[in-house]
């Protein structure tokens, strides 16, 4: 019992809102009633024309033709206003099955297609809605509200409290921020201090450059600078990222996410309708809104299935010398499966896509997926990670020093967390995770390690001291006591005077050789000899140099790293019918090859400049006769070529513009996977589509066609024509199911 309560409820809410959609729905349905009541009461006896013209409606049955007659009346002004958006109007089907059974006397049949013709809608109206869910929670989703800070000195504030000499006057801003935070505090009372500094007002209403704070909890309502020192953000309402992301301090906040800890300041850099949430709603409803080229061609179908169902049903009234068959035809032939289950369903597969993470533009760039035979990759970023990540740690041979490669990683990674290089987040990380690895060794028991006697040791987190960064070089600083230098081997390998080691002459000591391999292991030595003791890095690695209190000790090899699930993106590509796979990128030919090996590319065009990527790409798209192109990139230093390609995709994490001017196709969470389940989805929904349509339409000709043997009788066929139409809406509702 407890269970049905709130489904009756949500059944009654339903029922509730389809009768707002469509008002005449339960109309029609409770005339019935009445109809029935008053089906032979004539209050005036036999119509003055009876006589002369067999019409002569009772009381009831002039109530069915007031409803007809409106119903006609409504949907001629329809096709009007179709004509008039270039659309065609093809409605004309019901209104003579309207007209021809009200003129044969059959009024519960003609009762029978109003019903058929609203119920038709509210169906139609449901199914929108549900092929729509996904863009309604983005709507409903879409924050609404911003408190804006009001104390003197704040920007918002005292812009308002300035002067026309620029300055803002003390004591007219202190009148105003306590009427601010009286204010504030009337609206949000009971809410502390932190309410009484505020005012909260419609998001469209915040303005450059004010400062907001977003509680816990809430959504951040405009795009904005982080200015608290930390905050975890709830990205899950934009790319799909399942964890919370930390941001810092200057970090750009997207509206849409959700403020997952303590409450966080920061300053509006977008006004609410140029932020990133509501570009993600204006791009999802956009494409909804569009019609594809196949819903055009839908479209235009509906009018050769018009004149087939006016050649049955003149055929038979021809053939059986009765008007009452020609009705029994018309209230059967539907074009419901042309004019509602097509775009129904392409709706569906944009939402689909929505609810992936996958934004597209028109619906044509939905039905062009499904077509796409060659796709083009941007290598870096797009195959690979982001960042170059680390490999392994190389020692240096002789080096002598009681440290592991731990150590070398621990603290290479808490120096160039301070470096803002780009191979600086990725040894980083490898320090965070060779930390916790010394920690959890450190808690196990293991006490025997040349670290146990120096500061910080057994710490969550090393002793830092004195970082400093020469831009282009390195990055040196103090960890635990020890004077750590990462960078080039010319920064690691430089003395304290700031000048190369020359390899000093060791005379070799016959009497005692561990005495003089102590020596070389202690001397300092030139660049070349370094390099030539380490050995040759592969064509696609980079190194970093290490030295600890000024002795060199080990290099970090780093390399670009294919993302984890690229080689079975690909694969599934190819599983998809996707003929070629090329990688386009300037980087050196040999590094690209490794890449390619390592996914699965097809083919591989390196060392390329930008005109290069536009040139090959268009060789593709003009030179392969149907073939569809794609290509795949950042949306930024790729936009030449995501413009020339039939689709261009534009792969982010939601902290760059959805919007891109290139990229017809954006991937919000940035998951390369998310290409082939696009192309899948795509030909699903076509798929859905076409079953749809031929389903309804074939149902149809076939009761037409028992219809004009007199095998269905009139008002069985207006309900049976009903059926059709649910049942190839539904079929259009199955492209929202997860079956790729």
């Amino acid at each position: 019992m407890s269970r049905l309560i709130p489904s009756l409820r949500r059944f009654a809410a339903n029922t509730l809102d389809l009768c707002r959609r469509v008002p005449m729905l339960p109309v029609v349905v409770l005339s019935a009633v009445p109809v029935a009541l008053l089906w032979s009461v004539r209050p005036w006896g036999v119509a003055p024309w009876a006589h002369a013209v067999p019409f002569d409606p009772s009381l009831g049955q002039w109530l069915v033709v007031a409803l007809v007659l409106y119903t006609v009346a409504d949907m001629v002004r329809g096709m009007v206003e179709d004509l008039r958006n270039g659309q065609v109007g093809i409605d004309l089907l019901a209104v003579l099955a309207l007209l021809s059974t009200m003129s044969v006397g059959e009024y519960w049949a003609s009762w029978a297609v109003v019903l058929m013709i609203t119920s038709g809608e509210a169906i139609e109206a449901y199914a929108e809605a549900k092929a729509e869910s996904s863009l309604t929670a983005l709507m409903q989703a879409a924050p609404q509200t911003a408190h804006v800070v009001t104390l003197p000195g704040v920007d918002g504030h005292a812009r308002q409290a300035a002067g026309e000499d620029g300055f803002r006057h003390v004591a007219a801003a202190s009148a105003s921020a306590g009427a601010s935070a009286s204010a504030a505090g009337t609206d949000r009372a009971g809410t502390g201090d932190v309410a009484a500094h505020y005012r909260t007002v419609p998001a469209d209403q915040v303005d450059l450059g004010d400062v907001i704070v977003v509680l816990p909890g809430e959504t951040v309502p405009v795009d904005g600078e982080l200015l608290s020192g930390s905050a975890t953000l709830d990205l899950s309402a934009i790319n799909g990222e399942p964890m919370p992301r930390e941001a810092f301090a200057g970090a750009r906040v997207m509206s849409g996410a959700v403020n997952s800890s303590t409450t966080l300041t920061m300053r509006a850099t977008e006004k609410a309708a140029d932020s990133q949430y509501q570009r993600i709603v204006q791009l999802v409803a956009a494409a909804q809104e569009s019609r594809p080229a196949v819903v055009r061609t839908a479209d235009r179908l509906a009018v050769p299935f018009t004149i087939l169902s006016l050649l049955i049903a003149g055929a038979a009234w021809f053939m059986s010398g009765t008007p009452t068959r020609f009705a029994q035809v018309l209230v059967l032939a539907t074009p419901c499966p042309l004019l509602i289950a097509a775009p129904v369903a392409y709706i569906a597969g944009t939402g689909r896509l929505a609810k992936s993470g996958i934004l597209i533009k028109t619906q044509d760039v939905l039905e062009n997926l499904g077509r796409v035979t060659h796709v083009f990759f941007d290598k870096t970023g797009t195959l690979t990670v982001k960042q170059p990540q680390v490999v392994r740690v190389e020692m240096l041979p002789g080096s002598g020093t009681r440290l592991d490669e731990d150590h070398v990683l621990m603290m290479a990674g808490v120096v160039e967390g301070y470096s803002v290089h780009i191979l600086s987040k990725g040894i980083e990380k490898a320090g965070r995770e060779a930390t916790a690895r010394l920690n959890s060794r450190f808690a196990a028991g293991q006490r025997r390690c040349p670290e146990r006697d120096l500061p910080g040791h057994g710490r969550d987190y090393p002793v830092v001291r004195d970082v400093r960064e020469d831009s282009g070089k390195g990055v040196s600083g103090e960890v635990n006591g020890h004077m750590v230098r990462v960078g080039r081997l010319s920064f690691a390998n430089t003395n304290a005077d700031g000048f190369q080691p020359v390899s000093p002459a060791i005379p070799a000591s016959p009497a005692n050789p561990a005495a003089t391999a102590a020596a070389h292991a202690s001397a300092s030595m030139s660049e070349h000899e370094a390099r030539t003791r380490f050995g040759v890095l592969a064509a696609d690695e980079m190194a970093s140099y290490v030295s600890i209190d000024g002795a060199l000790v080990a290099r970090i090899v780093m390399r670009d790293v294919p993302r984890d699930n690229a080689r079975e993106s690909l694969r599934r590509l190819h599983g998809l019918g996707v003929g070629t796979l090329t990688m386009l990128t300037g980087d050196k030919r040999a590094s690209a090859h490794v890449i390619a090996e390592e996914v699965g590319i097809d083919e591989v065009h390196a060392e390329l400049f930008p005109e290069d990527k536009v040139a090959a790409v268009r060789r593709a798209t003009e030179g392969e006769g149907n073939a569809v192109t794609m290509m795949v990139g950042d949306g930024v230093n790729d936009a030449p070529v995501l413009a020339v390609a039939d689709l261009g995709v534009a792969m982010t994490d939601g902290t760059s513009t959805a919007a891109s001017e290139s990229a017809q196709i954006v991937i919000m969470n940035d998951d390369i996977a998310s290409v082939p389940r696009a192309i899948a989805i795509a030909r699903r929904t076509k798929k859905v589509m076409l079953q749809a349509v031929v389903l309804g339409l074939a149902l149809a000709v076939v009761g037409m066609t028992a219809a004009a043997f007199d095998l269905i009788p009139v008002v069985v066929g207006a309900f049976l024509q009903e059926a059709i139409d649910v049942v190839s809406i539904l079929w259009a509702l199955t492209a929202l199911l997860d079956r790729d």
